[in-house]
């Protein structure tokens, strides 16, 4: 008794097109992360994704993620060097983010000079100020 494969149907299947252009297996290289990487920034790119292709893109992004931290570590980063990257990405000034958020900006001053470390309300204000999670202001 023979099967048939429906050849057409997978032609056609968004996610097995994207598993032909990159196969789903643990990064190796920082080449092979060059050549995910290049593959996860053509699929955020475009504008509708198929839920194939969002289930494909949310594994590649965990096997991208998985190399970064075994391969290239991010040592923590402080309460002031997050708010002034954060302040610097987003191309405000000190007064600004204080005004927005209702910190106090002797307080955002202090922060950013490491005479002082955000407390809880301040995270909160921070993260939804500047469209962040708030662990984003956690040590790891």
């Amino acid at each position: 008794m023979t099967t048939k494969t429906p050849k057409a149907k997978a032609i056609r299947d968004p996610y097995l097109q994207w598993i032909r252009i990159f196969p789903l297996r643990p990064i190796r290289s920082d080449k092979e992360l060059g050549e995910a990487l290049a593959v996860v920034d053509e699929l955020l790119d475009q504008k509708d994704l198929a839920p194939e292709e969002r289930d494909y893109l949310d594994v590649l992004s965990s096997l991208v993620e998985r190399y970064e931290k075994e391969q290239h570590p991010m040592p923590p980063v402080s309460d002031a060097q997050m708010l002034r990257h954060l302040i610097e990405a987003k191309n405000v000034a000190q007064v600004q983010v204080a005004r927005a958020t209702g910190i106090a900006e002797s307080t955002i001053s202090a922060v950013l000079s490491g005479n002082r470390r955000l407390n809880r309300e301040h995270i909160e204000k921070l993260a939804r100020y500047f469209h962040v999670g708030a662990r984003a202001f956690l040590p790891e």
